[in-house]
């Protein structure tokens, strides 16, 4: 598994591949999105969608940055424990994230 310094180095590069998802939500907040999306200087929604799920991501991943939850993190990956679990478990534990 790559370490965040990583993941974020390569969110730098301009020509990274996509993939398609599907996500369900609702209409309302998809045609809010249609409509602020051209005020905001994007392209369409689903830019949008993706500015704000890297702007939530960058923050969680700071506050994330050299801490003992990220150190276990990190190993756990290590050791093969998928992402979901490892989620899953800080969630339950309620840890507090640096």
């Amino acid at each position: 598994m790559k370490t965040m310094r990583e993941r974020l180095k390569a969110r730098l590069q301009p020509e990274r591949p996509m993939t398609t998802i599907s996500l369900r939500m609702p209409e309302d907040l998809i045609e809010d999105l249609k409509e602020i999306a051209p005020m905001l200087g994007f392209a369409g929604y689903q830019p949008l969608m993706r500015s704000y799920i890297g702007q939530g991501l960058r923050k969680d991943l700071s506050r994330l940055g050299g801490s003992q939850v990220e150190a276990l993190t990190e190993s756990l990956r290590r050791q093969g424990v998928p992402d979901e679990q490892i989620s899953t478990a800080i969630a339950e534990a309620g840890l507090k994230m640096a």
